[in-house]
């Protein structure tokens, strides 16, 4: 079976997505099996440039999608489910199966804000593919209610534990470093971050956080040095791979607090790093973190915040517990094998089967939204 994986580009678009796409094009596992390639359907840059690129995207698929029996379409919310909605409209009249992989944090929310001619978009977009993968069992739960589809499955990303073991230190040398991770604006909480190592560095002069990412760099920078936390924050901007794990080493504590996620990469690659986690409890977060190896608190508490980062910098040997927990963890549920081993699951499933969604009338749907409030 030839397989078509389309989503932003491995070398040219930022973030996790990207990263996701580019194991799966470097998986073994899944070579053995089946014939994989990849097509960037999105790269980052200005939006003259994005816009020209999503159209010259559009032919080409056109042009070669008849070589293709499976569809692999990587979306998060705004403009990617649009784009893709085009993607999946040739795909099926072409004769090929889809499957639809949501990745974007906001996507209901997204979702929500909609006029009703957009919300009746995604919804056939959902509704239309043979299977719709969520990042979570929660959030499974969510799409199915909110879309009435019975064609969603599981599928955790996956993290490639071997190549982050180089980064495993010895909590007790850098007990006092914290490292966050992703892009740099409200959503991921790193405004909160600030906030809270400007308490916490009251009780600990010796605390420090790197917080690493593209986005709203100067503008971070600039209240870092507002603040004048100087001495305890340091803002290097976007770091490629081989800077990674550097600043992975000279950290005790991967901390994230988002308001809005899916799985994020950051996490996983903490945990494979042997890093504790301070993250919120979001998305698939509650899923991943427990009290066994790190620490999940509501978006927006501050407070919490620092004095999370005080009963790390605070306890070596909690984080010596934690971090031999997320190297276990990390090894045994999320690691990129088993991630694949799945999808290659998936792929077959599709493969052997005939379109199988399920529309559900009106009454099934508000049925499943009251259950999967509850379910929260």
């Amino acid at each position: 079976m030839k397989i078509l994986v389309i989503g932003p580009s491995e070398t040219r678009a930022r973030g996790g997505m990207s990263a996701v796409i580019r194991e799966i094009r470097e998986s073994e596992l899944l070579k053995a099996e089946f014939e994989i390639d990849t097509f960037a359907s999105y790269i980052d840059g200005p939006l003259v440039v994005r816009l020209v690129y999503t159209f010259w995207g559009c032919l080409r698929f056109m042009l070669s999608s008849h070589r293709y029996d499976l569809f692999h379409l990587h979306t998060a919310e705004r403009g990617s489910t649009f784009r893709k909605h085009f993607y999946l409209w040739w795909a099926k009249r072409t004769g090929g199966k889809v499957i639809v992989h949501i990745h974007g944090a906001e996507y209901l929310a997204f979702y929500d804000g909609l006029g009703r001619l957009g919300r009746q978009a995604v919804d056939r977009f959902l509704q239309q593919a043979d299977l719709v993968l969520a990042l979570s069992e929660s959030w499974k739960r969510e799409l199915e209610a909110r879309f009435c589809i019975d064609t969603c499955r599981t599928l955790y990303n996956g993290v490639d534990t071997v190549k982050f073991r180089a980064a495993v230190t010895d909590v007790s040398a850098c007990r006092h470093s914290f490292l966050m991770l992703g892009r740099l604006g409200s959503r991921k909480g790193v405004y909160d971050l600030i906030d809270a190592v400007e308490i916490a560095c009251r009780k600990n002069p010796e605390l420090t956080v790197c917080i690493a990412g593209d986005g709203e760099v100067d503008k971070v920078r600039a209240l870092v040095a507002a603040k004048g936390l100087e001495r305890h924050i340091s803002v290097p901007g976007w770091i490629g791979e081989t800077q990674k794990f550097k600043y992975l080493k000279k950290a005790a504590v991967l901390v994230l607090p988002s308001y809005y996620e899916g799985l994020p990469m950051s996490v996983l690659e903490g945990m494979a790093a042997g890093k504790a986690i301070i993250s919120t409890t979001v998305g698939a977060l509650p899923e991943v973190i427990g009290e066994e190896n790190g620490i999940l608190l509501e978006p927006g508490d501050v407070e919490g915040l620092a004095e999370a980062m005080l009963k790390c910098s605070g306890n070596v040997e909690a984080l010596r517990k934690m971090s031999a927990e997320n190297q276990r963890k990390a090894e045994e549920i999320f690691g990129v094998r088993r991630m694949h081993e799945r999808l290659g699951a998936y792929y077959k499933m599709v493969r052997d089967t005939g379109s199988r969604v399920t529309l559900f009338n009106h009454e099934r749907r508000e049925h499943l939204y009251k259950e999967g409030n509850k379910n929260q």
